[in-house]
């Protein structure tokens, strides 16, 4: 399918963020055809010299991802093919590895996870309860924030609590959740702690270490690195019990062949977005809140949760808005006919006519929810992409 991507204002960075300069000049000497292909693009796990400078070069790049997340070790960060794969790790891993630790039944173990969580934790959330494990949702209030005291409401004080994972921020509607405040109160009931950090990262600050997390997950296309590449932080001594079994890569916890050219141009795309997030996050900031304003100002149209202007509490770079008598997906095939891309939420979920969970758990009606269209902002993202798509909105209102 040919594009002529020339036409497009894109939107939709909480989706994907287009590939980075500077992941591509990372990966780019990974890449060279042939036999100059042993230069970087050898086994990493290889005795030979190629081996060892594929392994050189994939080691640098962990040791600047730690660098970023704030991890006080490199091999503290572990290498997966994406955060999907992360989240699933982390939960099962954790949860898996605490039963064994304490010689108990799976229905002693307490799994608590927020109701607004990316489907790749609420899956593996799903898959431990099948197995016996005692999961609790805990509910979010009507802004999308996880108070620290629900929390600990959810995992009790009879012991059994096991494993608690909130998201540092979301995807669909911005909020930014007190990690750290999160991570004391499932320690002090007992239980590790894990954040799925894949929008927080590059948009609001990062520090697995400050955040006092036991894991965390991340995603590279989601910075402007290469899509199949993520990492997951497992805090140094952390149970865990590693779900990909093989070679006993990554320090035995993720077996498979590494990907060192992923890797780099993972680091590189890190590296821009932390490095630039003093200036872009404003920068966003006004932008996202000017959209609102514009947005809100047309009949029938309403944010989805209430940001007030210049909040530091919501992503800089999430708008999210409810269309009264609109569906998602006829919005968002209007506004592509127009030259715009957006989304109606989570790109994961974008084939599906139901509603979206995270709205629905924050106490929306499922009609207004099947009405709501996300846009999400980048580095590319200027003032004359807003305007023209404030105008290219209201023609889609009034699309005949």
């Amino acid at each position: 399918m040919s594009l002529d991507a020339a036409r497009f204002v894109y939107l939709d960075w909480a989706a994907t963020a287009p590939l980075c300069a500077e992941a591509a000049r990372a990966m780019q000497p990974f890449l060279e055809p042939g036999a100059a292909n042993l230069a970087l693009g050898a086994n990493p796990n290889s005795l030979h010299s190629p081996g060892r400078a594929a392994f050189a070069a994939l080691e640098q790049a962990r040791s600047q991802l730690a660098r970023a997340l704030g991890a006080r070790r490199p091999d503290e960060v572990v290498l997966t093919s994406g955060a999907t794969e992360a989240d699933n790790a982390a939960l099962v891993g954790l949860a898996h590895a605490v039963r064994a630790r304490r010689h108990a039944d799976a229905s002693e173990v307490r799994v608590a996870v927020s109701a607004i969580e990316h489907d790749a934790v609420l899956a593996p959330a799903r898959r431990l309860a099948a197995e016996g494990f005692d999961v609790v949702e805990v509910r979010p209030d009507r802004a999308g924030f996880v108070s620290p005291e629900a929390l600990a409401a959810a995992l009790g004080d009879d012991g059994h609590a096991g494993v608690a994972s909130v998201q540092a921020a979301n995807s669909e509607v911005g909020s930014i959740q007190p990690v750290a405040e999160l991570a004391r109160a499932a320690h002090a009931a007992g239980a590790l702690f894990h954040t799925d950090a894949v929008q927080a990262l590059g948009k609001a600050a990062v520090d697995v270490t400050a955040w006092g997390a036991d894991a965390a997950s991340f995603s590279a296309h989601k910075v402007g690195g290469p899509k199949g590449v993520g990492a997951l932080y497992l805090k140094a001594r952390t149970p865990f019990e590693a779900q990909l079994l093989g070679g006993g890569q990554e320090g035995a916890r993720r077996s498979g062949t590494q990907n060192p050219c992923g890797a780099a141009g993972f680091a590189a795309a890190c590296r821009a977005a932390v490095d630039a997030l003093a200036t872009e996050a404003p920068r966003q900031r006004a932008l996202r809140d000017a959209l609102y304003a514009r947005l809100c100002a047309f009949p029938g149209v309403a944010p989805a949760v209430a940001v007030p202007a210049g909040s530091e509490r919501f992503l800089p770079n999430v708008v999210n808005v409810l269309v009264e008598g609109m569906e998602s997906q006829t919005m968002i095939l209007r506004l592509d006919a127009l030259g715009f891309c957006v989304s109606g939420g989570s790109a994961c979920s974008s084939h599906s006519l139901a509603p979206s969970h995270v709205l629905t758990a924050l106490g929306i009606a499922a009609d207004a929810a099947q009405g709501a269209l996300r846009v999400s902002l980048g580095r590319d993202t200027s003032e004359a992409d807003v305007e023209a798509f404030v105008e290219a909105f209201g023609k889609c209102l009034d699309w005949k």
